[in-house]
C-alpha cells in the first residue's frame, strides 16, 4: 500500500514538472510571438503615419486623420500619432477632439513637449486662456531651452485675450447705441455693395477712416468683416493691383492704406489680421514699390508703423515677401533724403530682429544683387545718411560668419566695395561718413582671413595705406583695422606697408593711446617683425628700450598682450637689444605670462617665445639677482601652470634666434624648471631654435616642426625655415557693427 502511494505522488510531481515546463515555454512563445506581432504594426503604423503627413501636407487633413487613426489600430500607444491627429484637428477646427488626442499622448509619455504645444493651441482657440498658459509653461518646465517659443506662445495668448476684452467692449457701446459705433457698422454695410464706381468706395472708405479715432471702432472693424469687405471687393482689388494707376485707382490705394493704418493703429489684432492675409504678403511690397509717389509714401508709413513694435515687426518678417521688400526700401535711396531716411530706418528696425538675420542667411543668394547695387551707387546724388544706414545695416549682417562666406562667394559684391572706396577717396572731406561706415563694414568681411582672395585683400591693403595718411582719427582707426586683417595675405603687401611708413604710423598709434587702436596697431606690427628684419630694427629705432611695447604687456586686453609678447620676441632677433633690457622686470613679466597669468593658452606661448629668445640673446638676463631664486620662482610659475591645463597640449615654447652649429651650450640657470619630458628642436643660421615644454605643443605665429634631440650637448635634428611666419591673429575677436542704428519706433 505504501509502495503504491509513493509511485502515485511520484507520478503526481513528474506531472507537474512537466506542466510547469510546458508553462513557461507556452509564455516564453506567446512573448516572441507578442513582439514579432509588435514589429510587424510597428511597420504598418509607421506607414500609415507618412501616408498621413503627406496628406496633411497637402491640406487634406480629413485623409490624415483617417491615417493616423488607422496607424493607432495597429499601435495604440505610438504618441506621434496622437499629436499628428490633433494637430488635423485643430485644422478642421475641432478643438475638443484636439485636446483628448494630446490627453492620450500625455498617457504615453508625460514629457512630450508636442503634446502640451498642440493642447496650447486647442485651448487658445477655445478662449481657454489659463489653460493654455499652463500648458506653454508645463513645456518650459520640462524644455527650459525652449524658452524663446514659449515666450512668443505666452504672446500670442496675452494679445488673443486683449483682443477678446476689446471685442466684448466694443458690442457693449454698439449695443447701447453710441454713435460712432452704430456709424462704423452701418458704413461698413455700405461699403459692401457690390459693382459701384471707385470713386464711391474711395469716399466711403475716407469717412470710415475718420471714424476709427477709438480702440472700439477699430474692433468693430474687425468684428464685422471689415479686412474680408476691402479686400473681397472686386474693384477695390483690381485698383491696389492695378501696376500702372490712374488718378481714380491712384486715390482709392491711399484711401485704402489710410484705413489701413487707422485701424492697426496700437491694435496687435487687426495688425495680425492685417498682414496674415494670403494676398497682402505680396501687396504690400508691390505698394511699396509702386511708382505712385503718394502711394509708396503711404505704403511706407503703413510698414513703420507695424514696425514699432515687436510683434509687428515679427509679422512683417514672417508674412511679406521679404526680397521684394528689401528691394523696394533699397530703390528709396533713389528719392528725397526724407523719403530715403524713412526706408532705411524701417530696414533697421527689421535688420535688428533675430529672425531677419535667419532670412538673410537662408536667402542671401536673392537679396546680393539689391545689396551690390547699394554700394554701387554715386554718393554724389544720393542721401549721404540714408547710404551709410544701409551700409551701416549690411556691417552688422555681415558679422555673421555664414553672411560672409555667401558675401565673399560674390566677386561683383567684392568689386562693389573697391568701387565706393574710390569713388569716396575723390572727395575725402564730401564722403566722410561714407568711407568711416564702409570701412565698418569691410572690416567685418575680413573677420576671417581665410576667406578673403588675396588680390582682393591685395588692393584693399593699398587703399587702406593711402588712408593712413587722413588727418581723420575715425577713418586712420578703421583704415588700421581693415589693414591688420588684410596684410598678411601677401608679403608683397607687407613690402608695399613698410616702404609707406606703416611702422612709424603704428608706434605713434601706440603712443597716443586707446585700446582700440592700439589692438589693430600692435597686430599691424606683429605681422611686419614676424616677416621682415628691417620692420624689427625701425621698431626699436622708435621705440627706444621696447617701453612702448613693454607696457603693452601689462594691459588687460589679451590680444594686445598676446600680438606685443610676438613682436618682442621678434625684436629680440636683432643684436644688442636683449641687453637694453637688463635693467628691465621683463624677464619676470614674461615668466608670469608664459607661466599661467594669462587666461588664453595663445598668450602664454608667445611670452615663452619672447622669454627664449630674451633669454638667449642674453644670457645675463636668466642670471639677474639670485640664480637659485629664479630657479624657484620659475618652477612655481611652471606648477600652477600645470594645474591650469591637463592633457598633452603645451603651456608654452621658446624660439631662440641663433647662427651656431649643431650643438648649442644653453645658459647654466634657465628661468624654468625643464620637466624630464621637454623636446628641443634646432635649425641653423637665421632659422629657429625651438624647446618646447611637453610634447604636442602648438605655436601660435611660429609653426614649429618638432624633432626627437638629446638635452644637454648632444646632436641634434634640423629643419628648414617655413615660407613665412604668422603672427597671433586678433585672439577671440568679435564683428565690428559699422554703426549701431536707432530704431525708428520703441522696441
Amino acid at each position: 500500500m505504501c509502495f503504491f502511494v509513493f509511485m502515485v505522488t511520484c507520478v503526481l510531481q513528474n506531472a507537474d514538472e512537466i506542466s510547469s515546463e510546458a508553462f513557461l515555454a507556452s509564455v516564453e512563445k506567446d512573448a516572441k510571438e507578442r513582439a514579432k506581432r509588435r514589429r510587424e504594426n510597428k511597420v504598418l503604423a509607421d506607414a500609415l503615419k507618412e501616408k498621413g503627413n503627406e496628406a496633411f501636407g497637402k491640406g487634406d487633413y480629413e485623409t490624415a486623420i483617417s491615417c493616423y487613426s488607422e496607424g493607432l489600430e495597429k499601435l495604440k500607444d505610438m504618441k506621434v500619432l496622437y499629436t499628428n491627429r490633433a494637430q488635423a484637428y485643430i485644422k478642421l477646427g475641432d478643438y475638443r477632439k484636439a485636446l483628448t488626442d494630446c490627453d492620450w499622448a500625455l498617457k504615453c509619455d508625460e514629457k512630450c513637449t508636442k503634446a502640451y504645444f498642440h493642447m496650447g493651441k486647442a485651448h487658445l482657440a477655445l478662449k481657454n486662456y489659463s489653460e493654455s498658459r499652463e500648458c506653454y509653461q508645463k513645456i518650459l518646465e520640462i524644455n527650459p531651452q525652449l524658452q524663446t517659443q514659449v515666450k512668443g506662445y505666452l504672446n500670442q495668448v496675452d494679445l488673443r485675450e486683449k483682443a477678446d476684452l476689446q471685442e466684448k467692449e466694443a458690442q457693449d457701446l454698439l449695443d447701447s447705441g453710441k454713435d460712432t459705433a452704430v456709424t462704423t457698422k452701418n458704413l461698413l454695410e455700405t461699403l459692401s455693395k457690390p459693382d459701384q464706381i471707385p470713386l464711391f468706395y474711395a469716399g466711403g472708405i475716407e469717412i470710415l477712416t475718420e471714424m476709427m479715432k477709438d480702440c472700439a471702432e477699430r474692433t468693430l472693424f474687425r468684428t464685422h468683416n471689415g479686412f474680408s469687405i476691402i479686400s473681397d471687393n472686386e474693384v477695390i482689388r483690381r485698383c491696389l493691383s492695378t501696376a500702372g494707376k490712374d488718378a481714380v485707382e491712384e486715390t482709392v490705394c491711399v484711401s485704402v492704406l489710410r484705413l489701413w493704418q487707422a485701424v492697426c493703429s496700437e491694435n496687435e489684432e487687426n495688425q495680425r489680421l492685417l498682414v496674415m492675409h494670403p494676398t497682402r504678403g505680396q501687396l504690400l511690397p508691390a505698394l511699396l514699390a509702386s511708382r505712385v509717389p503718394t502711394i509708396q509714401e503711404q505704403s511706407l508709413a503703413l510698414l513703420l508703423q507695424l514696425a514699432q513694435t515687436e510683434n509687428g515687426r515679427g509679422l512683417i518678417i514672417s508674412h511679406l515677401d521679404l526680397t521684394r521688400l528689401l528691394e523696394a526700401l533699397v530703390s528709396f535711396l533713389d528719392f528725397s533724403e526724407k523719403k530715403a531716411n524713412s526706408a532705411m530706418a524701417l530696414l533697421t528696425d527689421l535688420a535688428l530682429e533675430e529672425r531677419f538675420h535667419v532670412w538673410f542667411q537662408a536667402n542671401l543668394p536673392g537679396a546680393l544683387p539689391a545689396l551690390a547695387a547699394v554700394l554701387k551707387r554715386d554718393p554724389r546724388v544720393t542721401s549721404t545718411s540714408a547710404l551709410c544706414q544701409c551700409i551701416a545695416i549690411l556691417g552688422n549682417l555681415s558679422a555673421e560668419p555664414a553672411a560672409r562666406r555667401q558675401l565673399f562667394a560674390s566677386e561683383e559684391f567684392g568689386d562693389a566695395c573697391l568701387g565706393l572706396m574710390a569713388k569716396c577717396e575723390e572727395d575725402m572731406d564730401l564722403f566722410r561718413e561714407v568711407m568711416y561706415t564702409l570701412l565698418g563694414l569691410m572690416m567685418n568681411l575680413c573677420l576671417q582671413p581665410s576667406l578673403v582672395s588675396e588680390v582682393w585683400a591685395v588692393e584693399v591693403s593699398r587703399k587702406c595705406l593711402s588712408l593712413l595718411n587722413s588727418q581723420d582719427g575715425g577713418i586712420l582707426t578703421r583704415a588700421a583695422g581693415v589693414l591688420s586683417r588684410t596684410l598678411s595675405s601677401s608679403l608683397t603687401i607687407v613690402e608695399e606697408a613698410l616702404r609707406a611708413g606703416v611702422v612709424k604710423k603704428m608706434i605713434k598709434f601706440l603712443k597716443a593711446g586707446g585700446q582700440t587702436a592700439s589692438r589693430y596697431a600692435i597686430k599691424i606690427l606683429a605681422i611686419c617683425t614676424n616677416s621682415y628684419h628691417e620692420a624689427r630694427e625701425e621698431v626699436i629705432r622708435l621705440d627706444k628700450k621696447l617701453s612702448v611695447l613693454m607696457q603693452l604687456l601689462g594691459s588687460e586686453d589679451e590680444i594686445l598682450v598676446g600680438n606685443a609678447a610676438l613682436c618682442l620676441g621678434n625684436c629680440m632677433e636683432v643684436p644688442l637689444v636683449a641687453s637694453s633690457l637688463l635693467t628691465t622686470d621683463i624677464v619676470r613679466v614674461l615668466l608670469r605670462l608664459a607661466g599661467g597669468d594669462a587666461q588664453k593658452t595663445a598668450v602664454q606661448l608667445n611670452a615663452g617665445i619672447a622669454l627664449g629668445k630674451l633669454c638667449t640673446a642674453e644670457p645675463r638676463c636668466v642670471g639677474r639677482g639670485s640664480p637659485q631664486a629664479a630657479a624657484r620662482e620659475g618652477t612655481r610659475l611652471w606648477d600652477r601652470a600645470l594645474s591650469r591645463h591637463q592633457g598633452p597640449s603645451s603651456l608654452c615654447s621658446s624660439t631662440i634666434s641663433s647662427s651656431c652649429s649643431s650643438s648649442l651650450t644653453l645658459p647654466r640657470h634657465l628661468p624654468f624648471s625643464l620637466p624630464p619630458s621637454s623636446l628641443l628642436c634646432f635649425s641653423r643660421n637665421r632659422e629657429t631654435l625651438c624647446f618646447t615644454f611637453l610634447p604636442g605643443a602648438e605655436v601660435l605665429g611660429e609653426c614649429p616642426l618638432r624633432k626627437q634631440a638629446r638635452w644637454g650637448g648632444g646632436t641634434m635634428m634640423k629643419r628648414s625655415r617655413p615660407a613665412r611666419r604668422e603672427p597671433v591673429l586678433e585672439l577671440g575677436a568679435w564683428p565690428l557693427s559699422a554703426q549701431t542704428p536707432c530704431r525708428s519706433g520703441p522696441a
